[in-house]
């Protein structure tokens, strides 16, 4: 696969991935967090705000690989 098809797919994977995981953990934290202590939302929030980054970096990391290709 071409490196610029490669990246092409990785930008729409990472911004496809990147909106479905915001929804979800809205709705989940909406669900479940409503009415709870102020400090255990920001614990919540900060943590499943932080933990989409390693999916993410995986499809980076898959976006820039290189490929060699013997002739």
């Amino acid at each position: 696969m071409p490196p610029s098809l490669r990246r092409l797919f990785g930008m729409i994977a990472l911004v496809t991935f990147v909106i479905v995981y915001c929804f979800i953990v809205m709705v989940i934290g909406d669900l479940t967090m409503y009415g709870k202590h102020w400090s255990l939302q920001i614990l919540f929030f900060a943590f499943f705000g932080l933990l989409w980054v390693f999916p993410a970096g995986y499809i980076i990391k898959w976006m820039y690989k290189t490929t060699t290709q013997n002739q």
